[in-house]
């Protein structure tokens, strides 16, 4: 049986069953987000009350960067071998249990050991969600509706920000971790509905199952657009498998490219964004202005969101990252120097915006392109270990820097980061706008078949 999974899926229009899909993966990533800034406001909060120190807050974030980073790997290779279905269910579970029992927890060292095992699921669902969305939209939307679905996660920065200055004054930074333990749990019932990846079951061989389920699809699709195009053709690709596959002549270079770009992304938001509230409470503003700063400026981040993922299809790839990492720099270069109140919450609401793009297209866009199906989740999940793995230092940086050069030097270490990436991406990335995956996955068989006949 040939089963022609990406021609059948990418030939499909835009439908009901599309907006299902998108809808149930982005809602479990918006908790995912939720749980991920929920920090931002909650260590404020616990160092103002005494529950925490700020080297405990620091120590809380950098556990989190650990838990994501496992979280990470083991999702890649979890994803690939049992399905992406599976593995979001079981993220979802993990952090959803752990977010509940921080609620209750008795000491900051507690709520550290927990905010460790909640990392797990929060680094898995980053993974599989943006992996399995790449898999079922086709090219000429990837881009906009990957993009559709980081908004949907970073809408969580201004949203938890919002819940908390009406939360925490009246019931504490406790309800917060209830809230989204509770919305997660309530995710993973409804996301059951949510299907297995054709793309995926055809590449481990299970084409009846993939075949049945695609034929389902059409059947949907059809009743509401009408007689679908025929598929394309697809030349058959050589099977790739194995962590080997990732250092060849074509993977190793974007396993490059996305791991230190997705070091890059997570720099900006936990070493800048997560926090701004405890950067405003240590000049001495209240947390209640300290928390009204950071939401007005947090702001941002969906406005940048939707523009990388309306510019994405349209500009490409590679010069929206490009561009949105020299905006970064320019805003980033006068941010130390403003004083007045009014004119930093602005232009910290600027800066949002490029941080927001670059978020977008790496995260959600970009790097699940970059890998075949077969190793897309392994890949992706190697990516995100480095990015997560990387940052695990990150927080103690930012106290470093933040007590011998302020803010500045905070941002000073963020702009070399911003011109790293700038040359990598420029040199060593490709473009994948508006191409099909098989088309993308047909030039890593290419190379390998040639490189096997070169050593024959």
């Amino acid at each position: 049986m040939t089963v022609n999974a990406g021609a059948r899926l990418d030939r499909l229009p835009i439908s009901s069953f599309h907006r299902r899909v998108l809808a149930l993966i982005g809602i479990g990533m918006f908790f995912d987000g939720f749980d991920v800034y929920v920090a931002a406001t909650v260590l404020a909060a616990t160092l103002q009350s005494g529950f925490s120190t700020i080297g405990q807050n620091a120590q809380f974030v950098s556990v989190t960067f650990l838990g994501m980073m496992l979280g990470s790997f083991l999702t890649g290779f979890l994803g690939d071998r049992y399905g992406r279905r599976f593995t979001y269910q079981a993220n979802l579970a993990v952090f959803g249990f752990a977010s509940i029992a921080s609620a209750f927890v008795p000491s900051m060292k507690v709520l550290i050991l927990l905010r460790g095992i909640m990392g797990l699921g929060l680094g898995a669902e980053m993974v599989v969600g943006f992996s399995t969305l790449t898999e079922f939209v086709p090219p000429r939307a990837r881009g906009r509706w990957l993009g559709a679905l980081s908004v949907m996660v970073v809408s969580s920065l201004p949203i938890s920000g919002l819940i908390a200055t009406a939360i925490i004054p009246r019931f504490g930074w406790r309800a917060m971790f209830l809230l989204g333990g509770l919305g997660a749990l309530a995710v993973w019932y409804l996301r059951k509905s949510l299907p297995e990846s054709p793309r995926w079951l055809e590449s481990v061989g299970r084409d009846e199952e993939a075949n049945t389920l695609l034929q389902a699809i059409e059947r949907e699709v059809s009743s509401q657009r009408g007689l679908l195009p025929p598929p394309s053709k697809v030349a058959a690709t050589q099977k790739l498998s194995g962590l080997q596959s990732l250092f060849g002549p074509v993977l190793l270079p974007r396993v490059i490219v996305g791991a230190v770009t997705l070091i890059v992304a997570n720099t900006l938001i936990y070493g800048f964004v997560l926090w701004l509230p405890t950067f405003f409470v240590r000049e001495g503003r209240s947390m209640a202005a300290s928390f009204g700063s950071s939401l007005v400026m947090s702001i941002g981040a969906p406005i940048g969101s939707a523009i990388g993922a309306f510019t994405s299809d349209s500009w490409g790839r590679k010069p929206t990252i490009v561009g949105a990492s020299l905006l970064t720099i320019f805003v980033g270069s006068f941010y130390p120097f403003v004083k007045d109140p009014v004119v930093l919450v602005v232009v910290g609401f600027l800066l949002m915006i490029p941080i927001y793009i670059l978020v977008t297209l790496l995260f959600a866009i970009y790097v699940p392109e970059l890998f075949p199906t077969e190793v897309r989740m392994r890949a992706s999940g190697i990516c995100n270990t480095f990015g997560r793995g990387a940052t695990i230092i990150t927080p103690f940086l930012v106290v470093a820097l933040l007590k011998s050069h302020g803010i500045g030097g905070v941002l000073s270490f963020m702009i070399g980061l911003l011109i790293v990436q700038i040359l990598l991406v420029l040199f060593l990335g490709i473009e994948p706008k508006n191409r099909r995956l098989e088309e993308i996955d047909n030039e890593v068989s290419a190379v390998t078949a040639a490189k096997g006949r070169d050593f024959a």
